[in-house]
C-alpha cells in the first residue's frame, strides 16, 4: 500500500493520500485548498490516478480542497450522508464501504465535534477526523456539536475497535503523527472519565477561542459544489425533458453511481450500471455499438454525469445528455 501523511502548517491539518501497491487508483482524505497543487504533483510523481476524495466533516479552520481536486482530476467527492454541504457527489452511510482498486474503507458515523462527522476505517488504521485526536478530542461548542454525541462516538464506537488499530486524526497541534486505540484508552486525558457526565463537564469548560478562519471557512465549505448552470451548459437536461428521451428506442441509459448507492436509493428503470471511475474504459471498449445511440447519463446529484459528458467528448461521442440534479432532483420532480 502507498500511504502518505501530509501536513498543512497554517491549519495544523493532516491530509492522507492512499493507494494500492499496484499504483492504479488513489484516494485523498481531508485536503486543504492551498495545497492542491502539491497533491497533484505528488500524484504525478507516484504515477497515481485520483478517483475519490473525502472530507471527514465540515472544517472550520481551512477551506477544503475537494472541489478543486474534483475540477482538476474528475474525481468523485465524498462525505457522510449527514452533511449539509453541497459539494459532494457521493454520500455514504454508517458502515458503508468506499472502494478503490485493491483497497476499501468503512464509513463510521461519529458525530460530536460536528453533527455530520464521520471516521473511516481501513484495515489496520482509522482516520478519525476531529472526533478523536492524539491525546485529545475535537471540541463540541460550535457547528451543532454535542459533547454527549462525542462521548458516544468515541466510547461506543471508536474505542470498541481493536487496541492495535492506528489512529490518524485530521489535526495535531503538538507534532504527534499517529497513535493507537490502546494508547488513547490509556493516556488520553479526556478519556479518563467514568461517565458521560464527567466527559461533558470537561468539554463544557475548555473555554477555547473560535478558529481564526471559522467565519470564512465554514460558509465556503458549505458552498463548494453543485453548479446547475455548469450542468446545463454541459448537455444537461431537466427531469421532464430527460424522461422524454427515455422513451426513445435507440438510446442507452447509464447509471454512474456505485452499487451501494443503488441499493440504498434505487435506480431508474432499464438503466445499466457503470460506476463513474470505469466510464472511460466503458466508452472506449463499447464505442462501435454505442456510436449511433443517444447516451443518457445520470448519478446522485449531477456532478459525475456532468463529468461523464465531458469524458465522452474525448472519445468523439456526439449524442450524450445527462440529468441535471441527478436522481435527487428526479425524485423531487415526482418521478
Amino acid at each position: 500500500m502507498i500511504f502518505r501523511q501530509l501536513f498543512d502548517k497554517t491549519s495544523s491539518t493532516y491530509t492522507y493520500l492512499i493507494a494500492n501497491e499496484k499504483k492504479e487508483e488513489a484516494l485523498i482524505i481531508d485536503p486543504v485548498l492551498e495545497n492542491v497543487e502539491r497533491y497533484i504533483q505528488l500524484l504525478k510523481e507516484l504515477d497515481l490516478k485520483l478517483v475519490k476524495v473525502i472530507d471527514t466533516h465540515i472544517h472550520a479552520d481551512h477551506i477544503s480542497g475537494i472541489a478543486e481536486l474534483r475540477d482538476q482530476t474528475n474525481c468523485v467527492t465524498i462525505m457522510g450522508d449527514k452533511t449539509p454541504a453541497d459539494v459532494v457527489s457521493m454520500q455514504v452511510s454508517d458502515e458503508e464501504l468506499i472502494k478503490i482498486k485493491g483497497l476499501e474503507l468503512r464509513a463510521l458515523f461519529t458525530p460530536g465535534h460536528t453533527s455530520e462527522s464521520f471516521s473511516f476505517l481501513m484495515k489496520d488504521r482509522v482516520f478519525t477526523g476531529d472526533t478523536l485526536l492524539i491525546r485529545g478530542t475535537g471540541r463540541t461548542d460550535f457547528q451543532n456539536g454535542s459533547s454527549v454525541d462525542s462521548y458516544n462516538s468515541i466510547f461506543k464506537k471508536l474505542l470498541k475497535l481493536p487496541d492495535n488499530i492506528l489512529v490518524y486524526p485530521a489535526h495535531d497541534y503538538k507534532g504527534d503523527t499517529v497513535s493507537t486505540i490502546l494508547e488513547e484508552k490509556k493516556f488520553n486525558p479526556r478519556l479518563q472519565v467514568k461517565s458521560v457526565d464527567e466527559y461533558v463537564e470537561i468539554m463544557n469548560n475548555l473555554n477555547l477561542p473560535d478558529p481564526k478562519l471559522m467565519d470564512v471557512a465554514v460558509p465556503n465549505n458549505l458552498k463548494l459544489g453543485i453548479n446547475f448552470n455548469k450542468q446545463k451548459v454541459n448537455s444537461g437536461v431537466e427531469p421532464k425533458e430527460f424522461k422524454k428521451f427515455l422513451s426513445e428506442k435507440n438510446r442507452i441509459l447509464i447509471d454512474l453511481r456505485e452499487q451501494s448507492e443503488i441499493n440504498k436509493n434505487g435506480k431508474i428503470n432499464n438503466s445499466i450500471s457503470v460506476p463513474f471511475p470505469e466510464i472511460s474504459d466503458y466508452l472506449n471498449t463499447n464505442k462501435k455499438e454505442m456510436q449511433n445511440k443517444r447516451v443518457l447519463f445520470y448519478c446522485a446529484i449531477g456532478q459525475r454525469s456532468t463529468l461523464a459528458v465531458q469524458v465522452s467528448k474525448s472519445y468523439n461521442y456526439n449524442n450524450c445528455l445527462h440529468l441535471i440534479g441527478g436522481l435527487k432532483k428526479w425524485k423531487l420532480e415526482g418521478f
